[in-house]
């Protein structure tokens, strides 16, 4: 059979393996799908402005052409869908954050400026003229306008009549002819108007002298002009009163001769200006450095707490004379098995300052009712009481792992040289978990740094920090903050948020190499 392969010039593989031949077409007619694809998004992009996210799919499409195109690149094929993933959800917004961080980037600076200047040249008024209030009428089947000038039944009045608004098709001008009275026939109400409206605002009428009349209300058609004016040097005039504006490109705004900028603008860089913002603003350099100083705060005592809280549970566990362990060991994890948004929201049922237990049970015993939600001390007590039940299973599992590991030996010699079990507990179990047990403290200190979830669901960040000029809580974290300033703000501050997201993620970075020093891991 060889021989007679070899006869017809065919390579012995392909003749024997032909299910591999066929995986083999169907891999690269994928990857050439995928490339075009790559290719189409990058030319979307582009003609859309959006040159940051061609780049990214020119560089994505441009690697798997490369790396599934040469055969000596074949041992990378199986981790590029992990490297592509990494590049388009981590990396990529990551830079994408840093790069908004120097901009101005936020919601009254959010279009290109060519968008902008075309909104500003697509506002229109209404002229000084004649305006006329309208009615619907259906005529034979047809819908057509009446129009009359207000005062009807006055010397003078106008009144109009359009042709059928069928005519009016593809942007086309709807000719309107004067005529002697209103339409026999009941007008159409105004639910009819409304569900018309699209059609109606849509329509250009024309009269006999050639003044054009364009919807200017539910019930009123009046000469609308175009308001503004493009000038070869890139400026705008406003036709109403002739006031020229002027593109700033260092703010990103058109400013009027009096200095006065209108909304919307355009991004422009400003360099490290939100950096600076945060430090030398005192309305934000206050709340920034209070929520600072809360975050690690609240990230410390939680692990403390739950360490605390699952070390004396987990020794306790392992006392030889206590029978049912494994009860115990199922209740005391069941925490860890519900859902965490589960557990925060009962919580916050539970601490309501009029109907929750916890506020029925200390004033039935002890006469009080506290504020929980409004008081900030308590509201920052509540958040720690209900992440260390949140974390203290986590602890738990750890510390029985690690405490089962320990020799019984030194127990017994404890016991010999009389030891008992709080000198067992604080002289041998804890030094010896403490060291293994550093690089997790550590990554749950990083968890908790940015525990965004028990924030957002349990106070929202409240109560308000007076006098801050940005949206910032009492029990925000800086990652809620953060948030909150993008998301919450009327001016949706985006550069800044992501200056303050960008100086959470170098904290993060740090923390790490932190925690991969303690862990003896060269980096």
């Amino acid at each position: 059979m060889y021989t007679a392969n070899a006869s017809r010039g065919l390579p012995r593989h392909r003749s024997r393996y032909p299910a591999e031949r066929y995986t083999r077409w169907a891999l690269r007619a994928l990857t050439a799908s995928l490339v075009l694809a790559t290719l189409w998004l990058v030319v979307a992009f582009h003609l859309r402005g959006q040159w940051m996210f061609a780049l990214l799919f020119l560089v994505l499409g441009a690697s798997l052409a490369i790396v599934f195109g040469k055969r000596q690149l074949m041992s990378h094929r199986y981790i590029f869908p992990a490297l592509a993933g990494m590049g388009v959800f981590v990396i990529f917004p990551l830079l994408y954050t840093i790069g908004i961080s120097f901009s101005n980037y936020s919601s009254s600076n959010l279009l290109s400026e060519e968008r902008v200047r075309a909104q500003f040249l697509d506002r229109t008024y209404q002229a000084e003229g004649l305006a006329f209030d309208f009615r619907l009428y259906q005529d034979g089947g047809q819908t057509r306008l009446y129009l009359e000038t207000p005062g009807a039944g006055l010397e003078g009045t106008r009144r109009l009549a359009s042709m059928p608004l069928a005519e009016a098709g593809d942007g086309k001008p709807l000719a309107v002819r004067p005529v002697e009275a209103a339409p026999a026939g009941e007008a159409l109400g105004l639910r009819e108007v409304i569900a018309r409206r699209d059609v109606l605002e849509g329509l250009t009428l024309v009269t006999p002298d050639g003044t054009e009349l364009r919807m200017a209300g539910l019930r009123r058609f009046a000469p609308m002009l175009p308001r503004f004016e493009s000038n070869p040097d890139g400026s705008l005039t406003d036709r109403r009163d002739g006031t020229t504006l002027t593109p700033d490109r260092e703010t990103g705004f058109f400013v009027t001769e009096d200095g006065e900028r209108l909304t919307p603008g355009w991004p422009v860089a400003v360099g490290l200006d939100n950096y600076a913002k945060i430090f030398t603003d005192p309305d934000i350099r206050g709340p920034f450095l209070q929520i600072f100083v809360w975050t690690f705060v609240f990230a410390g005592l939680t692990v403390a707490f739950t360490l605390a809280v699952g070390f004396v549970l987990a020794s306790l566990l392992q006392w030889e004379q206590l029978r049912g362990k494994a009860i115990y060991r199922t209740l005391l994890i069941l925490p860890y098995a519900v859902p965490a948004f589960i557990s925060i929201l009962i919580f916050k049922g539970m601490f309501n300052q009029h109907y929750g237990e916890i506020n029925l049970i200390l004033e039935n015993v002890f006469g009080i009712s506290p504020d929980w939600f409004t008081d900030p001390a308590l509201a920052r007590t509540m958040l720690l009481v209900v992440n260390t039940w949140l974390g203290y299973p986590y602890m738990l599992l750890l510390c029985m792992g690690l405490i089962q590991s320990i020799p019984r030996d030194l127990f017994e010699a404890s016991a010999v040289d009389g030891g008992g079990p709080l000198t067992n507990m604080f002289r041998i179990t804890l030094p010896l978990i403490l060291k293994p047990l550093t690089p997790l403290l550590i990554a749950a200190f990083a968890f908790n740094f940015n525990n965004f979830v028990l924030i957002a669901l349990l106070t929202g960040g409240k109560p308000d920090i007076l006098g801050a000029s940005t949206p910032a809580g009492t029990t925000d974290l800086l990652v809620s903050y953060t948030y909150r300033i993008a998301f919450q703000d009327a001016g949706q501050n985006f550069g800044l948020a992501a200056a303050i997201a960008t100086l959470i993620f170098l904290m993060v970075v740090g923390l790490s190499l932190l925690n991969l020093r303690l862990s003896k891991v060269k980096v």
